[in-house]
């Protein structure tokens, strides 16, 4: 049994955090158990596409989810390192035929962050119901037979 994998940033930990427990409850919710769930945490965002491609290379994940917070507009430097690591996860994803999910907020302010920790903009929830659907699909197109 396939299982998923899930990579959150503890930067900006009062955003990441909610959406990494509502991306678990979402997969809880679908029936996936904790054995089925490998959440791993790193430092901050630059630090996200190591630990998901260490992941996805290891053969054992049907989909990496990547959670994290960079606020833009701060610095140029929260721009730079936003656009790296979205272009560094899709390359991850398709160097490594495994699907990455970007959870990775990029918000203006701490208010739109927080806005996208619930309700009909739940971030957290989206790139679980994201991973399960690429996970099947993943299994569908690889299934030999």
């Amino acid at each position: 049994m396939k299982k998923v994998a899930i990579v959150v940033s503890r930067f900006n930990e009062e955003v990441t955090s909610r959406l990494l427990e509502s991306c678990l409850k979402t997969f809880r919710r679908e029936g996936w158990t904790d054995s089925r769930l490998k959440v791993v945490h790193v430092p901050g965002g630059y630090e996200l596409p190591w630990a998901v491609q260490e992941l996805a290379l290891s053969g054992r994940y049907a989909a990496v989810v990547a959670l994290g917070c960079v606020l833009k507009g701060r610095t140029p430097q929260n721009d730079h390192i936003a656009r790296s690591l979205v272009q560094s996860l899709h390359r991850v994803s398709l160097d490594a035929r495994v699907p990455v999910i970007l959870g990775v907020l990029t918000p203006d302010t701490w208010k739109q962050a927080l806005a996208r920790t619930r309700g009909r903009l739940d971030r957290g929830k989206e790139a679980a119901l994201a991973a399960l659907e690429m996970a099947a699909l993943g299994m569908e197109l690889h299934h030999h037979g």
